[in-house]
């Protein structure tokens, strides 16, 4: 089997590399920075130069592909404008381009933040109406319209929170329970829903050669539902720690990620920290059902939060980013 992966040099893209080589599939990476793409050497990747906005690199990437996995996108950006711009419009490209390519298959790694919070107690299960609550939601929402409408043979998966070795977000939650304390939001009750890197690259993998999952959208995750409060307790427990948890109430939050925005406008930088995020960070439940992509996949995750932090925790430590 062939395959492309856009993003492979990203977090989650990278570690779709590596399964889908485990697995024997000649593999093509579209990648926009010659450096990173360096990494993809020793798996044997034949890398194509572009982005998601250069269409004669696009073409020569599907070209001969039996299925596109598209991983890019932008998570932090300045306008909703330009979220749309690389999630929405950097989608039609990639689509059009394996449309033409004669692709078999499409799968899009999307976010559980274009379907919106789950109710508590009421994980999302795929066929809710979507009600995203941030310009970044939207944006991936609009990339979700865009390959429903194609003519390829689609799956849309919505991770929730994703973890694991090369993982910079997680990182930050270990190095402050280092020192002592972990900051939860609101009162620590908010329930989430998570999948560990490796386990989401085989759920792509599964749902990209499941026929029945063909024009399906799911949540990978794993079925297990935890507080940001016993997340925070997990992290200091694998680091031998008992941090003490610092509530965050949305109004302190708010206004912190409003300076945040601002400060990173001031030196031309992007954050994803910003006060359009709060509208994400507050609410009850980010949480997911993984049973339909079982059912039609075949497909669970090995690792449940504290194995899949303990993991993480190992290859900090061995990377020395811990």
């Amino acid at each position: 089997m062939k395959a492309l992966v856009t993003g492979a040099t990203g977090f989650v893209g990278s570690h779709l590399a590596e399964a889908l080589r485990r697995h024997g599939v000649e593999l093509t990476a579209l990648a926009r920075a010659p450096a990173k793409a360096a990494a993809l050497a020793p798996l044997g990747v034949r890398v194509v130069a572009g982005d998601l906005h250069d269409r004669p690199a696009l073409e020569r990437a599907c070209e001969g592909q039996d299925i596109v996995y598209h991983v890019a996108g932008l998570v932090a950006a300045r306008t909703e404008a330009d979220f749309l711009a690389a999630n929405r419009d950097g989608t039609r490209n990639v689509v059009g381009a394996a449309e033409r390519a004669g692709a078999g298959r499409l799968v899009m790694v999307s976010s559980m933040a274009a379907a919106g919070p789950a109710g508590r107690g009421r994980p999302l299960r795929g066929d809710e109406p979507p009600q995203p609550v941030t310009a970044y939601g939207r944006s991936k929402l609009a990339a979700e319209h865009v390959v429903r409408a194609s003519s390829l043979a689609w799956t849309i998966l919505r991770p929730p929170l994703v973890y694991g070795p090369r993982d910079r977000e997680v990182l930050k939650v270990f190095r402050l329970a280092r020192l002592g304390f972990a900051p939860v939001l609101g009162d620590g009750s908010q329930e989430l829903s998570a999948v560990y890197a490796a386990d989401l690259a085989e759920a792509l993998i599964a749902a990209g050669t499941s026929a029945a999952a063909a024009r399906r959208t799911y949540y990978p995750c794993h079925p297990e539902i935890f507080t940001g409060a016993a997340m925070a307790r997990t992290v200091g427990r694998v680091m031998g720690r008992s941090p003490a948890l610092i509530r965050v109430p949305a109004p302190v939050g708010r206004g912190v990620l409003r300076i945040t925005e601002a400060a990173a406008r001031l030196v031309g930088q992007t954050t994803i920290l910003t006060a359009d995020k709060a509208n994400e960070f507050f609410q009850p439940a980010w949480t997911g059902d993984p049973g339909p992509l079982t059912t039609d996949s075949g497909w669970h995750a090995e690792r449940d939060l504290g194995t899949g932090l303990e993991e993480t925790y190992r290859w900090y430590r061995a990377a020395g980013w811990l």
